[in-house]
């Protein structure tokens, strides 16, 4: 990679870090933003990989975007109950409209939106339920054990990895990889328990924390594997180019879209069984 190209992947890189720690540390209303900007940029990207989007009916992309945003607010209290109300109504004019559209194959076409309101629009709804359950700082420490696991991953993967994880899907990926980015987290999951008094609201000990940075590591591990799984079946490099050096949305925050739901559970455990 030449200077230039790293560069403007580090810088990039630090534009995108910097957008999301700011708008997690401004609150509700960050998290807002944040749900709205991945809700619609994801959508569009998820759609185009799967369907070609210049050959698709707009109003059907637009449809969908509002879907997934409607879900991402669902749980916010910045705007609470009116964006679940509005996703159903969404919902079934989707249906409807595919009545009205010219398409060879409707059900395709359906099965393609309602994928992306379980593969994008829940894990946003995840995020902003957690943010109420516990606090919005919480979801920081979610995305810092995903890039904790990924930088992790690599070094340890890019040094000794042999064995491979996942072959069939990610070819690049190791098992010394994995669990060198299981080790990083743990060590960061103690790190965070010692720092701080409490569980982001929750009195915890460090076996919660070990768990968080379990499931983090494992479910976001998967994550990854899902979105390489579509791309290797639509056979492309990456969903996107909107984040110079880095490829699209999607590729930034797959891990994020099964890890969080799966921390969501976690906490709604904890809260059930404390």
């Amino acid at each position: 990679m030449d200077l230039k190209k790293l560069l403007t992947r580090s810088l990039s890189g630090i534009i995108y870090v910097a957008i999301i720690v700011g708008c997690i540390l401004w609150g509700y209303i960050g998290l807002t933003v944040l749900a709205i900007l991945f809700g619609i940029l994801a959508t569009i990207e998820f759609e185009k990989i799967c369907e070609d989007v210049n050959t698709r009916n707009l109003s059907l992309i637009y449809l969908d975007t509002l879907g997934v945003v409607c879900l991402a607010l669902s749980f916010n209290p910045v705007m609470p109950v009116f964006p679940i109300i509005l996703w159903g109504c969404v919902m079934i004019t989707r249906f409807i409209l595919e009545l009205y559209v010219k398409n060879d194959n409707p059900v395709r076409s359906l099965a393609l939106s309602m994928l992306t309101q379980i593969y994008i629009g829940v894990p946003l709804a995840c995020m902003s339920a957690t943010a109420v359950i516990m606090v919005p700082k919480v979801i920081l420490i979610v995305f810092l054990m995903l890039w904790i696991n990924d930088t992790g991953a690599y070094l340890v993967g890019s040094m000794i990895g042999k064995h491979r994880l996942f072959e069939r899907i990610s070819p690049k990926k190791s098992w010394e990889g994995f669990f060198g980015g299981l080790l990083f987290n743990l060590i960061a999951a103690t790190l965070f328990c010692y720092c701080s008094d409490s569980f982001m609201g929750l009195h915890s000990n460090i076996f919660q924390w070990l768990g968080l940075a379990i499931i983090v590591t494992v479910f976001g591990t998967w994550g990854d594997l899902i979105e390489s799984m579509f791309k290797r079946h639509f056979h492309i490099k990456d969903s996107g180019n909107i984040i110079p050096g880095h490829g699209g949305i999607l590729d930034r925050i797959d891990s994020f879209l099964l890890a969080m739901p799966a921390v969501t559970v976690y906490f709604s455990l904890l809260y059930m069984f404390a």
